[in-house]
């Protein structure tokens, strides 16, 4: 597990990166787009039009899922997640008539879809963890 655990995060939390951003790509496909598009334009005030942002964020996840894969410049993309995690959590905020039916203990379907980026998050923490060499042990030192 040691050996391979960072890898296969990398890997699934890249997989989920591109799936999801990938469907931003096709107007009406995924799930969050009316509220990732609402969101977008309440954070920037309007001054992005719907549609270009629906594709800029898109691209900017779907980037983000093939840097993760790929497993180079692993700190600036976490970096980057985070970001992204940031914007994906606003709507707690926000739109917490969209996140909850009853606050703050039942969650919609949107709210179970922005929460489960808590695990996402901790991912990326483990993940950055080893970007600059840090190793996880098979065993840890017996002193």
């Amino acid at each position: 597990m040691a050996n391979n655990g960072i890898t296969f995060l990398r890997y699934s939390i890249g997989i989920i990166f591109i799936w999801f951003g990938g469907l931003k790509f096709f107007p009406g496909l995924s799930p969050a787009e009316v509220l990732a598009i609402s969101t977008i334009d309440l954070l920037t005030f309007g001054l992005i039009p719907p549609f270009t942002a629906q594709m800029l964020l898109a691209f900017f996840e779907v980037s983000i899922g093939i840097l993760l894969i790929s497993g180079k410049f692993l700190r600036l993309t976490i970096l980057l997640l985070l970001m992204q995690m940031a914007g994906t959590m606003s709507p707690i905020i926000l739109f917490p008539d969209l996140v909850f039916t009853q606050v703050p203990f039942a969650l919609t379907i949107e709210g179970q879809y922005i929460f489960k980026n808590f695990v996402v998050i901790s991912a990326a923490l483990v993940i950055g963890a080893t970007a600059r060499g840090g190793k996880l042990k098979p065993e840890p030192d017996l002193e």
